[in-house]
């Protein structure tokens, strides 16, 4: 099996927004008290479960990556998509209902936004 690498730009954007997913994951996934640093918690006593959970959460990215970036099919590039979207939604929310309007936290709503875009954008043609 060899990895297919996409000849036409907008289908290299789907790429590289699935390639941006597998990375945030493989991080997430390997450095687990680094990720939620980053994402404002405090570490203090985290139990392993909740290091499990982090972790998880990193494979979920992780896997939605590599699966579209190794498949290289519209279906897969719409559910990393529509994942990253629903995720970018969920931060949206969370700045106005937790009053977290912070440049962090539209640091990492732009980044989620640009995942979500760039294969939705190659699915639905705007590319």
């Amino acid at each position: 099996m060899e990895l297919y690498f996409p000849t036409e730009l907008p289908e290299q954007l789907a790429f590289l927004g699935a390639a941006l997913s597998a990375l945030a994951g493989l991080f997430i996934l390997l450095l687990p008290a680094s990720a939620l640093r980053l994402s404002g918690f405090a570490i203090g006593e985290v139990t392993p479960e909740g290091y499990g959970s982090v972790r998880s959460t990193g494979g979920l990215y992780l896997g939605l990556g590599v699966i579209a970036i190794f498949l290289a099919q519209d279906w897969t590039y719409l559910a990393l998509g529509v994942a990253a979207a629903m995720g970018a939604f969920g931060r949206l929310v969370s700045m106005v209902a937790d009053r977290g309007l912070t440049l962090r936290n539209g640091t990492l709503l732009l980044l989620q936004v640009v995942v979500a875009v760039l294969p939705l954008g190659y699915v639905l043609g705007y590319f």
